[in-house]
This record gives structure tokens, sequence and C-alpha cells, in this order.
């Protein structure tokens, strides 16, 4: 999924402790009935470990009739990572997988050398509207992998570990942490965790992972005596422990992962360490040589211009 051709973020307006290497102000674009924000990439950190690309999409309420209708569309290069926090969305892809995502669960697809796919509002959440409102981030594979087969993973809620502990409640969607490990397979050291902090309540963020982030959805937060309030990533030094207090009661997202194995190109929906090789991706689905969507493939979005 591919909401609009974002410009970079802004870099951020509060002053970041020491601890923090930089803080990003995702750009807003509103694409008609919700508000897109997107912190990744960023002219000044184009990734956190393997992660190339962070939108946070909602809350927003869909009327009667509305809904997401993100055409069939290719991707290279990549796996796309869709987490939910309210709302359904439909995943259709060229593999033939047909699934809904909900509140909690992971939709994990790794294009490899090329899959397209779309995502949707079934029709019968369309009938009374409903909310929408969750991330989708996409993760960069080792070179060494950029051309393996596609593949389509989900897990439900139930198979996501959840932690609990005085007032913290974390959800570990990709890699190890606070003792939890998710199931989800991942090409690379990968860590992704939905977390929840009551206020007054502390979250340490160790240094056993290399690159760290933190995306806050809501609530506002205290780290080494500075404030930093919802819609902003901090990007953290490696090596620092951290630790994150709930000034309010707070909803973020941990992640990161170990640093990639060089640079990365960015066109459109493709990914590569090589740019001949979007070049080539580009050429194929203007020429229509990238496999279709079974039950979804009346329609496209065209290569942009």
């Amino acid at each position: 999924m591919s909401f609009f051709p974002a410009k970079d973020p802004a870099p951020g307006d509060a002053r970041a402790a020491d601890a923090i290497d930089l803080v990003v102000v995702p750009r807003s674009v509103d694409v008609g009935h919700f508000t897109v924000r997107r912190a990744l990439p960023h002219v000044e950190r184009r990734m956190v470990g393997p992660f190339i690309f962070f939108d946070h999409f909602g809350p927003a309420e869909f009327r009667a009739g509305q809904g997401i209708d993100v055409r069939p569309h290719p991707h290279i290069g990549l796996a796309t990572v869709t987490f939910l926090f309210d709302g359904e969305i439909i995943h259709r892809d060229s593999l033939g997988t047909d699934a809904a995502i909900r509140p909690g669960e992971v939709n994990w697809m790794s294009a490899g050398r090329g899959i397209v796919h779309s995502e949707r509002t079934a029709p019968d959440h369309r009938r009374d509207g409903e909310p929408i409102h969750g991330l989708q981030c996409w993760v960069a594979l080792p070179a060494a992998q950029e051309e393996s087969a596609p593949a389509f993973f989900h897990h439900d809620s139930a198979a996501l570990p959840l932690v609990n502990d005085e007032g913290k409640t974390v959800r570990v969607v990709a890699g190890s942490v606070y003792g939890a490990r998710s199931p989800v397979a991942t090409a690379s050291e990968t860590l992704f965790a939905d977390v929840t902090l009551a206020a007054g309540t502390t979250l340490p963020v160790d240094a056993d992972t290399e690159e760290r982030a933190v995306y806050l959805i809501s609530g506002e937060v205290d780290i080494a005596g500075d404030r930093f309030s919802a819609g902003r990533l901090l990007v953290f030094r490696p090596g620092d422990h951290i630790t994150v207090t709930a000034v309010s009661d707070a909803h973020l997202v941990l992640l990161g992962g170990a640093a990639m194995d060089g640079p990365r190109h960015i066109w459109w929906n493709f990914v590569s360490s090589r740019k001949e090789r979007i070049e080539q991706a580009k050429a194929d689905w203007k020429l229509a040589r990238f496999d279709t969507v079974p039950g979804d493939d009346k329609e496209f979005i065209p290569l942009p211009t």
C-alpha cells in the first residue's frame, strides 16, 4: 500500500534529548476519507534497521458506503508489514491470497522478485461505515534475498506474544523483546512491538538492538527530561540504554533492527540495492509482465509518470 507520493517528512520541532539522534515530524496528507502521516523515508535518515517506509493512517471513521480501495499494484525487494488498531482490510495478492486483517493481527508480505496486491474494504463493512486506524511499513530485504520467491504470512492476535507488567502492555509483532519472541519470520534482525503505557509508567529500551526508534501514536512521553507529543518518530542513538516515561496514557510503537547491508534505492513501490533492478521493474509493470491478482484483476494502478 502506498497512499500518496510523499516528499520527505520534516525534521523535528522539539529539542532532542542527548540519547535521541533525530526527531522526525511526519509529512501529513489528507487522502480523502482519512489522513496519512509518513515518517520514513526521511532526508536525514532513510532507514531504521530494515524499516525503509513508515505510514500511520487514521484514526478516522468511514461513513456508510466509504472504505479503502487500493487497486492492484506491484512491489519488489521488500516486505510490507500491515498492523491495525481499528477496522478491517481485505488483502488479495498474485499468489492467490484472500485474507482479512483485523486489529492486533499482522500481514507480512514478502515481495522478493515481484508480487502484486490490492487492499480494500469488504462490501459488508462499507454498508454502515466503520473506523480505520493502523500502520503500514516496508522492511527492505537483504541483498541476497531481494530475488527470493514472493510469500505472504498472516498471524492473528492470539499468535503474537503479549507482555503485561505494571501498566505496560507490549504486543511483540516481530523479533524478540521483554522475554517474548514473535513467530513472524523475518529476513534480517527486526524489532516491531505495539506498546501501551499507563500514565507514570516507564518503558526501558535496552541497547541490544542496533538501530531503534519509537513512534508515538498518542499521548505524551518524557525521555531524559525532554517531552515529546504524538506524531513523532524518535530515533535513538546506538548503544544507549533509554527509558521512556509516559507523562499521560500513551500508545507507541517500538521499531528497528540490525543495520541494513548497504544503501537502498526506493522508487514508487519498488526497493532494491541496484538502480537497474528498479528500472527493470518499472518496465515490467508498464508492459504487464507481473502476475495478476485473482478476484481483483479488472483494474490496476498505472506506473507513475
